[in-house]
């Protein structure tokens, strides 16, 4: 948040609403009418930021369902679809830092706004940049504003996460007593409540994070996957002697969940809960006659929800990262006829599309609560089940870390030069055989018949996916969001050390051949874990 075009301010949130608002008004009057639900979370200015974006579309008279308390990011999208409104806007910048704030979009289905509508809502913006009439004005009652929408809504969102939850089960029992933190959040406004109101009372906030903070004073980045940002509710939990944490991030879109195993703390990656729900899920829908199935995971995430859904009967879907691919994709196979029940991320990420079409915390700590009492009931932690799961479809290792980039022009150059190198013709990438190369920058993949992707192509950013011999697959790409070049590579192997040697030699490949010489500038961290814990030292 700062003065300029390039930053989040007043006027560039009044000229994205007038450019949304005319968008609506323009080429979609019948569901104009519907209205925009318009939400925000408990940061620094973001009540002000929803009440400027409300003034521009109540002003070309299409109502506003406004969220006026600090409201939890998947009640906007859950919100769209209940009131059947033309569009949805969050103003969060999730677990970003305190000094940063973002304005999130749904389109009419409920999912984030993707190609090409958000091409012609940023015309529209560049069409509407002068702020009307009005636009900064405080905002006053009137026959457009629904300023209790919350009130409304709230109640219905939280009913219908705490009814899929237990949908998941075929009798509900009371989980392990668990430590809650939302960090700083608005999750602390709406979970404890949920689990209050269905008798679930064993459970303790920590005390110095459960309160909205916009400062976030306790965290140096208020990421529940940030290295240290459950340290508080560890510190709780071992004073309070309970070995569950349950965690959401500022805005309660991401959750996060750690357990005490043999005297010490296990966190679980995005990819390990991801999987641990998708197999509880996959058992409660055996009895159902739902005949087209469908999950999906993100290109970035583990390859071992495609195996479980593979061995389940289940229709598997990759997407580009990110839930505007996720939801939209969802919407598409529901339009197909496919009971769509679930899609990850490996970002702590998990979208059940019968609550809403976007990822969702709050419903996946339920429905890992529902999950966590059943496993409990057969004699199974989440970390056993974890681990039955591995000797099942072998055992997934992931390393995930990044690069730091000094400028854009080190990235370009950087995948330049990898794509100008011997590798896709060689076919091998340090001790590694190269068995596929799939470019989605420049629209190539050895493993199609026609050597292109099925996935859409995307010009306007860096990422290459490979698999190599011994299981492995990597993906290298640059953020959209930050000056970072990211790699996620995994593994499946027999056991734990075959996939964990595997990850770290493959990284190593990566860093020797491709970062040191290519991008000596862009700095990294030498020690990282898997995601079994293992702490990979990168020598000298």
């Amino acid at each position: 948040m700062a003065a300029g075009f390039s930053c989040m301010n007043s006027l560039t949130v009044i000229q994205a609403s007038q450019g949304l608002a005319k968008y609506l008004k323009d080429k979609h009057t019948d569901s104009a009418s519907g209205g925009v639900v318009i939400g925000h979370d408990a940061r620094h200015n973001s009540a002000k930021f929803a009440a400027l974006a409300a003034n521009a579309f109540i002003s070309q008279q299409i109502p506003v369902w406004f969220y006026s308390e600090p409201s939890v990011t998947p009640s906007v999208p859950f919100g769209v679809t209940h009131l059947k409104a033309a569009a949805g806007i969050m103003i969060t910048a999730s677990h970003n830092p305190a000094q940063d704030n973002g304005y999130k979009v749904y389109f009419k289905n409920g999912a984030q706004i993707n190609t090409p509508i958000d091409v012609e809502i940023a015309q529209s913006i560049e069409e509407n940049l002068a702020p009307w009439p009005g636009a900064w004005k405080d905002l006053q009652e009137c026959e457009y504003l629904h300023a209790d929408a919350y009130k409304t809504i709230l109640p219905h969102y939280t009913k219908t996460v705490w009814d899929y939850a237990n949908s998941t089960v075929s009798d509900w029992k009371q989980p392990r007593p668990f430590v809650y933190t939302p960090l700083h959040g608005v999750g602390g406004l709406v979970f404890p409540d949920l689990c209050q109101s269905v008798g679930v009372t064993e459970f303790t906030p920590v005390p110095e994070q459960v309160e909205p903070n916009p400062d976030f004073p306790t965290v140096s980045f208020p990421n529940p996957e940030e290295a240290g940002a459950l340290d508080l509710a560890m510190q709780t939990a071992d004073r309070e002697g309970k070995t569950l944490i349950i965690s959401h991030d500022p805005d309660a879109d991401r959750f996060a969940a750690a357990e005490k195993v043999d005297g010490s703390w296990f966190s679980f990656t995005g990819n390990h809960i991801g999987v641990l729900l998708a197999s509880h899920l996959f058992d409660s829908l055996e009895n159902k006659n739902d005949a087209r199935i469908a999950v999906l995971n993100s290109t970035v995430s583990t390859g071992m929800l495609e195996k479980m859904a593979t061995a389940k009967g289940i229709q598997f879907e990759e997407a580009l990262t990110g839930f505007k691919w996720m939801g939209n994709i969802a919407r598409r196979l529901e339009g197909e006829g496919y009971n769509v029940p679930y899609a990850f991320e490996e970002a702590l990420g998990y979208m059940f599309p019968a609550v809403c079409h976007d990822k969702d915390g709050i419903t996946a700590a339920m429905v890992f609560l529902a999950a966590q009492a059943k496993w409990q009931s057969q004699g199974l932690t989440p970390y056993m089940k974890l681990q039955q799961l591995f000797k099942e479809y072998g055992h997934y290792e992931t390393l995930n870390n990044y690069f730091r980039s000094p400028n854009p022009e080190t990235t370009m150059a950087l995948f330049g030069a990898i794509r100008n190198g011997p590798y896709r013709a060689e076919r091998t990438l340090g001790p590694f055989k190269i068995l596929r190369w799939r470019d989605m920058t420049e629209g190539y993949d050895s493993g199609t018949a026609d050597n292109k992707p099925t996935l859409p192509v995307d010009k306007s950013s860096q990422m290459l996916t490979l698999w190599l011999d011994q299981d492995v697959r990597f993906t290298f790409r640059a953020s959209g969001t930050e000056p970072k070049v990211k790699l996620y590579v995994e593994s499946c192997g027999a056991s734990r050390e075959q996939a964990v040697d595997a990850v770290c030699n493959a990284f190593l490949a990566v860093l020797k051949e491709w970062v040191l010489p290519f991008a000596p500038s862009m700095t990294y961290s030498r020690q990282m874990p898997t995601s079994s814990g293992h702490v990979f030292q990168i020598p000298e």
